[in-house]
């Protein structure tokens, strides 16, 4: 843990959210330009095996809307149903 936060302070801005119930660590704010570093650091120099979706669409979520807010002027529930049933064969 100690090496990866070393590598974030380096490579990024040293900004870490630990998510405890599932036991992701996420990594925020650098630039475009050392993700290829901090990726080869952390996958050849220390390691570690790397996963994520790749490039497809992740599972999209919502506000729960006109059920808990009385000011919501868009149905984003009837949104989220649209885009999953049209992009249903892309959603990680």
């Amino acid at each position: 843990l100690k090496k990866l936060c070393d590598l974030w302070d380096f490579r990024g801005s040293g900004v870490t959210n630990m998510h405890g119930s599932t036991g992701d660590i996420i990594l925020l704010g650098t630039t475009t330009k050392q993700l290829e570093e901090v990726f080869w650091t952390l996958t050849h120099d220390m390691g570690q095996d790397l996963g994520g979706s790749g490039s497809n669409l992740r599972t999209p979520s919502d506000c729960l809307g006109q059920s808990r807010c009385e000011y919501a002027c868009y149905d984003t529930n009837a949104l989220v149903y649209f885009l999953t049933n049209e992009y249903q064969d892309e959603l990680h």
